[in-house]
């Protein structure tokens, strides 16, 4: 692909990712600072640091946006590298406790198998549906390391 597609396709990822992550934040935000909750479908929104995850996708996508302008230029491509940190660090968060929470049971010291297989049903938190999108960010720095050298 040619580089300035490439950098063109880039820009319009990230510009839809960054909205889609700012909306997720906000809203986080919104239900966080009023207490309630929101389940819709296999997603869902609430639990403890529901204002915390949402300040923090709500940074994560002023810090895409922010980084769409001038895509080529390593410091903005930064900008969307510290967006998409900000995202595997939440969800990484999430799977590490989802994992620690399935090994103990409720009768014994651990799970059974189906009950640490239902420990990994849904509903999901959004930045694990935003988590496989971000990864795109690690193509764009191997193409920019290649053209340095």
């Amino acid at each position: 692909m040619d580089g300035e597609l490439r950098f063109a396709v880039g820009r319009v990822y990230f510009a839809v990712l960054g909205l889609v992550t700012l909306y997720i934040g906000a809203t986080e935000i919104i239900l966080g600072s009023t207490g309630r909750s929101l389940e819709f479908g296999i997603v869902e929104m609430s639990g403890e640091f529901l204002l915390w995850r949402g300040l923090i996708l709500f940074s994560a996508g002023m810090f895409y946006l922010s980084g769409i302008k001038n895509f080529k230029n390593i410091h903005q491509q930064a900008k969307v590298l510290m967006a998409s940190l900000m995202i595997w660090i939440v969800a990484g968060v999430k799977i590490f406790s989802m994992i620690l929470e399935s090994i103990p049971g409720e009768e014994g010291w651990f799970n059974t198998f189906e009950g640490f297989l239902a420990s990994y049903s849904p509903p999901y938190i959004p930045s694990l549906f935003l988590l496989p999108f971000s990864l795109v960010v690690l193509y764009y720095i191997r193409t920019l390391d290649r053209k340095e050298k």
